[in-house]
């Protein structure tokens, strides 16, 4: 009877502790983006007081002024754009490849998973002085003929470079999941009369949305805050948010207009909250379902 007791107690305390744990790090996070929030309506005469009080109003002038004066909305569409290209790249490739890599036994199969498990290992912030210089040399060999460069300040090639680095992760990602799909389905298209492609496309794919939500989110967030690649390949061409935002923070701070430097920041940030809150179910789904077996 008292080992029951003990074990009791021992769970009641465990469960404590990990609600303590859970509030204070909900606490933690969610405290300094609402206070951003706060600030980026707060008046500049607003921050010389308690950074703590509420705003007096809401002073809407701040968003304003960072998509025309900082430029914001220049660098917000720039940054919709690359990431669009680069996901739309990614999936592209990415998706025949797990494919393929998980449902199909061929010479060379071993080699190419290792090859991809090799990439995920790979910081691609260490190689982007390497891919800097040849896109360099390239844009030369084309000025030289055509009088003009094409490789550097592009924002397709910004988001190709971003896509290829994130193909090893997004590709063992799904074919993991790949793998957990039965293989009942692909023998009834067959029956059906459905080729290789089509059951990829009309079965096998639609069947790992979860997983493909999860790979898109990931993925979405690493290019929307992404900053050395997007500064490193267009040093004088279109910016991209972080980039923006960066140049934007050194000048506020200068100009002691707080305001605008943290409307920046919710411009930011608000894409990244609400699609997670869009897919939030589907990514959990995702997760859980990407290690199971049958």
């Amino acid at each position: 009877m008292n080992k029951k007791k003990k074990s009791i107690g021992l769970d009641t305390l465990y469960k404590a502790f990990i609600y303590v744990a859970l509030i204070t790090l909900a606490v933690v996070i969610l405290v300094p983006v609402g206070w951003v929030f706060l600030a980026s309506i707060k008046t500049n005469a607003e921050f010389y007081g308690n950074p703590w009080t509420l705003p007096a109003s809401f002073y809407f002038q701040n968003f304003i002024d960072a998509f025309q004066k900082a430029k914001m909305g220049e660098y917000f569409i720039n940054s919709v754009i690359v990431t669009g290209i680069a996901l739309i790249i990614m999936l592209v490739v990415a998706l025949p490849a797990a494919y393929v890599l998980a449902r199909f036994n061929f010479k060379g199969r071993k080699f190419l998973n290792t090859a991809f498990m090799a990439g995920l290992f790979i910081n691609v912030n260490y190689i982007v002085v390497p891919i800097f210089l040849m896109l360099l040399d390239a844009d030369k060999f084309l000025k030289g003929i055509i009088g003009t460069g094409f490789f550097l300040n592009n924002r397709f090639i910004l988001a190709l470079v971003y896509a290829a680095t994130h193909l090893p992760f997004t590709i063992y990602l799904l074919s993991g999941y790949f793998k957990t799909l039965p293989k009942a389905y692909e023998e009834a298209a067959f029956i059906d009369g459905c080729g290789y492609f089509k059951t990829m496309t009309d079965i096998m794919i639609p069947m790992a949305r979860p997983s493909i939500i999860t790979v898109i989110l990931f993925n979405f967030l690493s290019f929307w805050n992404e900053y050395i690649i997007a500064l490193t390949l267009m040093p004088s061409g279109p910016k991209t948010l972080p980039v923006g935002l960066e140049n934007l923070m050194a000048v506020q701070k200068t100009a002691t207009n707080f305001g605008q430097m943290y409307a920046g920041l919710v411009i930011v940030m608000l894409p990244t909250l609400i699609l997670y809150i869009m897919v939030q179910k589907k990514l959990t789904q995702g997760m859980s379902l990407g290690g199971l077996k049958d």
